[in-house]
């Protein structure tokens, strides 16, 4: 752990201590357009990472409701919409498309504001329409360049689908996701071993390398159409292969992996709320989030990806860098039930 900082569960406080050390370091307004940096000393996160940044600020606001966090949600779409548009099909990675459509669709759950909602049909519809075909029997393609078919974007597509069918009550969304689902546990999902398959090529080679972001879409998906027992296994694959002495892995600072625990933690943690299984799941979670909390380091409060070892003080983090952290208290209960349940204060909004 860092220097100065003392070994400890996390409270409902700390939580808000690392989510306000976040956005303190990383979250700009210009007007009514909100965006995260990429560094602290500026530049903007990419159409990803952004949009998966966003989502984050929806966990915490779902998690533990404030009326500043609600505003933050709209001024990050905004902000979104204003950098990259509401038409999204220049950008060749359907996966990138789908992330912004589960951010906007959540974003109109938690706003009402439609402007949100049409934006993630319009580009649902045009982006499943060039990524399905029939090849390898189904699937969405990773790109434009249709080369193979993955996880990364499976995943999260038939997430979108579910979500929209939750909005607009369309049952087409509802068909896009089960044959979604149909298709990624056949063809990539390991039933003896609960291990998600990273993609395939259109050659029919099978990549078999799981992650936390892959099995944590199949888990949300799988959550989302009553697939209980399918999750249990993604799940205890992820608890007992992937994690190491229980925590989860230790992806590259600086990359594009680094904020790979936010999405399974999200997707989890939602799956043991829904399905009753927190006797089962909650300790071990519980265990990562203090590690997250733990790690931070004593000058900002900010806690990188790599739960095993301190947050370096002499290293330039980027906000993806930090973003798993901030997931795993919003969306993590604390151990202590005392410590749970305390005012969220509102969300700064400072300009640049």
């Amino acid at each position: 752990m860092s220097a100065g900082v003392s070994a400890s569960a996390f409270t409902a406080q700390d939580a808000n201590v690392l989510f306000n050390a976040y956005s303190n370091a990383y979250y700009s307004l210009s007007g009514s357009n909100g965006y995260f940096k990429n560094l602290p000393t500026g530049g903007i996160a990419d159409f990803w990472k952004q949009a998966e940044e966003i989502e984050c600020i929806i966990d915490a606001y779902e998690w533990a409701p404030n009326p500043g966090r609600k505003v933050m949600i709209t001024q990050l779409l905004n902000g979104f919409a204003d950098k990259h548009g509401t038409n999204w099909l220049s950008n060749q990675y359907n996966d990138d498309c789908f992330w912004a459509c589960i951010a906007f669709a959540r974003g109109y759950q938690n706003t009402g504001l439609g402007r949100f909602r049409d934006a993630a049909c319009w580009n649902f519809d045009r982006v499943y329409a060039r990524s399905w075909d029939d090849a390898l029997g189904g699937g969405l393609y990773w790109t434009t360049t249709n080369l193979s078919k993955n996880a990364c974007v499976n995943g999260p597509g038939g997430i979108a689908a579910a979500l929209l069918y939750r909005i607009c009550g369309d049952t087409g969304y509802l068909t896009k996701a089960s044959n979604i689902f149909r298709w990624e546990r056949a063809v990539l999902f390991n039933a003896d071993s609960g291990a998600v398959a990273d993609s395939i090529g259109v050659d029919g080679r099978l990549h078999r390398w799981a992650s936390t972001y892959n099995q944590g879409t199949f888990i949300g998906l799988a959550n989302f159409l009553g697939q209980t027992n399918d999750a249990v296994l993604a799940a205890n694959y992820t608890r007992d292969t992937l994690a190491v002495s229980g925590l989860l892995p230790r992806y590259g600072a600086g990359g594009n992996n680094s904020g790979f625990n936010a999405i399974f933690l999200r997707w989890m943690a939602r799956f043991v709320r829904d399905r009753g299984l927190v006797a089962t799941y909650e300790p071990w979670l519980q265990d990562n989030a203090n590690a997250a909390w733990n790690v931070r380091r004593s000058s900002d409060n900010l806690s990188w990806c790599q739960w095993q070892r301190p947050t370096p003080e002499d290293r330039r983090l980027r906000s993806w860098d930090c973003i798993a952290s901030v997931e795993a208290l919003a969306v993590v209960q604390p151990s202590s039930p005392a410590a749970a349940g305390l005012d969220q204060p509102k969300a700064r909004a400072n300009k640049e």
